[in-house]
């Protein structure tokens, strides 16, 4: 048995021109599965190819009551690739946002309905993630998230200290899943959360049972009845288990 974290599910007022501004700015390819829903994915690749990482934008009511702890860095190969993305992303809409960074080599920015992002200075270790280098989640204790997602996702824990644990791919493929170290209660529900497909997808319901017994809970954020599972983990991110429609 095996779980793959496959894509970020992005909340959105209007999931079809946020989706726009991504495609744009990623160069990837759009479509819809439905009414509210708008998907993103690397071109030439369909979904759940093994080498892709996706992007999902579904519309909620209000969004603005929806925070945000997790976000994307995006690589770059030089400084002047960096500059070039950081106006390009300003030209579709994009704005500087003031997180407390300071003084550092990379850029913060906030897309059109206020989801901060890292444009990152070229870093080697980011230099065969495709765009999207990082999804970063804010977090109380990085060591007790990477022993939780290390036992959850096939993947490889590449590096765990106090103040930041990092995850990836164990095929060396796609963006790298880091924690980092930011005390705080946490009293919302998350703009972004993660969507995990079982492999083979028949054992949803034996994975959802395992991540159970690791100290997940299920959520209800008035999903109804759909084929996947809503879980959270031990500081209450948000993930879905992914079943057979």
């Amino acid at each position: 048995m095996a779980l793959r974290l496959v894509q970020v599910n992005v909340k959105a007022g209007d999931d079809s021109a946020l989706g726009r501004f991504w495609a744009e700015a990623l160069g990837w390819d759009l479509s819809s599965e439905g009414p509210g829903v708008t998907n993103l994915e690397p071109k030439g690749l369909t979904w759940p190819d093994p080498a892709g990482f996706y992007i999902d934008f579904v519309s909620v009511p209000d969004p603005e009551t929806v925070k945000y702890r997790v976000h994307i860095d995006l690589a770059t190969t030089s400084a002047a690739h960096q500059a070039e993305l950081v106006a390009r992303m300003k030209d579709l809409g994009a704005t500087p946002a003031d997180v407390g960074q300071g003084d550092v080599p990379w850029t913060v920015l906030a897309d059109p309905e206020g989801n901060v992002f890292c444009v990152l200075e070229p870093r080697e270790n980011y230099r065969d993630t495709g765009p999207i280098a990082a999804v970063v989640v804010d977090c109380a204790d990085p060591r007790a998230m990477a022993r939780f997602w290390d036992e959850t996702l096939d993947w490889t824990l590449h590096e765990v200290t106090d103040d930041h644990a990092v995850l990836r791919s164990a095929e060396g493929v796609g963006p790298y899943l880091e924690f980092l170290r930011k005390p705080g209660v946490r009293t919302w529900w998350n703009r972004f959360h993660f969507d995990l497909l079982p492999d083979p997808i028949d054992d949803k319901e034996a994975e959802v049972a395992r991540l159970r017994a690791l100290g997940a809970v299920d959520v209800d954020l008035g999903q109804g009845d759909v084929p996947w599972t809503v879980l959270a983990d031990p500081e209450g991110t948000e993930f879905c288990v992914l079943g057979r429609h």
